[in-house]
């Protein structure tokens, strides 16, 4: 018996971090992600989330912030 995954997996998880502060320039300090970002997540397509990943992710090193671990395997909607 073969499963299949739900329609709303997704290849590209959420890079929140749950540190969701956001700085005097509107980018999370957590993860990076610029408020629009974040309020567009849910309706981009995969790649142009990893496209918003790799900003974030030099926004933090620009901003001197740790890199989070980013997940690379596709996540389950939760419940």
């Amino acid at each position: 018996m073969s499963a299949s995954l739900p329609s709303a997996v997704t290849l590209c998880p959420s890079p929140c971090v749950r540190l969701c502060t956001l700085d005097e320039a509107d980018v999370c300090v957590g993860c990076g992600r610029t408020l629009a970002d974040i309020t567009a997540w849910s309706k981009m397509p995969d790649a142009d989330k990893a496209a918003c990943v790799a900003r974030a992710r030099e926004r933090l090193q620009a901003m001197g912030r740790p890199l989070p671990p980013y997940p690379t395997s596709p996540t389950l909607p939760r419940r």
